[in-house]
């Protein structure tokens, strides 16, 4: 558990360069350890066929001296003898009751022959010490003219372990050799790779201490996860930025809009308080504009949540652009007894794919634009024109208009063409935008027409419901 934690608790680069390091060293081992067995197996039969391979060629030396031969002759002439041996084997000959006869080379001391006739029935090896030495000892029976006798030959394994002892060396050394190269390169390599989320990291740090001024530049544009990241959290940063510039100015123009009508109905209240109370014009006139301004306030904070969601559309959602324009006009005509609105229709009624609510929403904001912005008698033309895809309303005042360089700005929160006008006809500012803002919504489209004392034209298009 303490190694796990103290691995955990390193940095990204040193995990890295650890987990590679040992998975490395898992893999080399594995791979060593079936090599050095391999070999190890490979290289000790390969002594036990020369052992026997010498026996079998000393053999045949002395079945070749014919049956005259003589222990004396041997001795005398062991030159040839020792060709076929190799320079470390000794061969010793012993008569059946134990007696060393014949002697070539004397590299390993005497082994004691302890096997009988009927054990030595062919050729018997045994991987023994011999003085402190691994070797083959071989025991076989073998002929010298009249004699019979054992044949021992002793082969060290010196040139065999002296192999395996290299090769063990060396695969220790190359071993340790590829685990530094590799964790050095792992280094190297995640030192790379981690520089973009060091920087991703350094940058969040100081967007949280110091805010958005202190965004850094990314160097790294692959197109790989890490790429994927720092493209998601630009963008996102992006968002977040616009996000809280849009609440900076939300909470401004906020409170640059309710500071007017709050300061009126206090100074309403103060003015009930010093000579309302027993004056009945005073406090009729004071409470009548105060309900004005907190009717006026209440509509502010329900547009301005209206223009805060971001809800999804409901696809089923249909409207009929008739019947809402029938409903609003019967609740403007009760508040604005003088408009007049005319209505034209082209085409088969097709029904609008978008809520009621924002269709209703859309159509009281532009005709209570037209009445607001308007010193003659208001009078609205409504036309609608339906085909098959979308289906087009013009919506047209005689108000006093809109001047051109207006226009590009009129949809923006809070913006003012005339802000003294605005206050006294008692709008907010966001009726206009928040029109905008539902028709993007529901993928309708939208375009304005105004000339000044002639008044603004409002087209829209919606799409039909199929």
């Amino acid at each position: 558990m303490k190694i796990k934690e103290k691995f955990v608790n390193q940095s990204l680069k040193t995990k890295w360069m650890m987990t590679t390091g040992i998975t490395i060293f898992i893999s080399y081992a594995a791979i060593c350890v079936i090599i050095f067995f391999a070999l190890q197996t490979w290289l000790l039969n390969n002594e036990e066929k020369n052992a026997l391979r010498t026996v079998d060629d000393v053999t045949s030396f002395l079945n070749s001296q014919g049956l005259t031969v003589t222990i004396q002759e041997l001795q005398q002439n062991t030159g040839l003898m020792k060709a076929i041996l190799n320079q470390d084997q000794t061969v010793r000959i012993y008569s059946l009751t134990g007696k060393e006869l014949l002697q070539i080379n004397d590299t390993s001391p005497a082994f004691p022959v302890e096997a009988t006739l009927s054990s030595l029935d062919g050729v018997s090896i045994d991987k023994i010490k011999v003085d402190k030495t691994n070797a083959f000892v071989i025991h076989k029976i073998v002929r010298i003219g009249p004699i019979q006798g054992v044949m021992q030959l002793i082969h060290p394994l010196t040139t065999y372990e002296s192999m395996m002892n290299y090769v063990l060396t060396t695969m220790l050394i190359m071993g340790i050799g590829a685990i530094l190269l590799a964790a050095s390169i792992s280094y190297y390599v995640s030192s790379i790779l981690i520089r973009p989320l060091q920087q991703l990291r350094d940058s969040m740090t100081a967007v949280k201490e110091r805010g958005f001024e202190e965004k850094i530049d990314f160097n790294y544009y692959e197109n790989d996860e890490i790429g994927d990241i720092i493209r998601i959290y630009e963008a996102m940063l992006n968002e977040l930025e616009i996000s809280f510039t849009q609440q900076q100015q939300f909470v401004s123009d906020a409170s640059h809009e309710l500071r007017t009508p709050i300061q009126a109905v206090e100074g309403h209240l103060s003015l009930i308080k010093r000579w309302g109370k027993h004056n009945p014009e005073v406090l009729e006139e004071s409470i009548d504009t105060s309900l004005i301004e907190i009717a006026r306030v209440r509509k502010m904070i329900e547009e301005l949540l209206k223009l805060a969601r971001r809800e999804s559309i409901d696809e089923d959602e249909t409207a009929n652009i008739e019947e809402i324009i029938n409903i609003v006009q019967e609740e403007l005509q009760f508040i604005y007894p003088t408009v007049e609105i005319e209505k034209s229709v082209v085409g088969q009624i097709l029904p609008l794919s978008i809520s009621e609510q924002a269709l209703t929403q859309i159509i009281r904001n532009l005709f209570e634009n037209s009445i607001r912005y308007n010193v003659n008698k208001p009078i609205i033309k409504v036309s609608i024109h339906y085909r098959i895809d979308n289906i087009f309303v013009e919506i047209q005042d005689n108000g006093i208009g809109i001047d051109e360089e207006h226009l590009p700005y009129i949809f923006d929160r809070f913006y003012r063409v005339d802000d003294a006008r605005v206050h006294v006809n008692g709008s907010t500012g966001l009726g206009l935008s928040i029109t905008k803002m539902l028709i993007d919504k529901y993928n309708a489209k939208m375009e304005v027409r105004s000339e000044l004392e002639k008044g603004t034209i409002f087209l829209l298009c919606f799409p039909s419901k199929k």
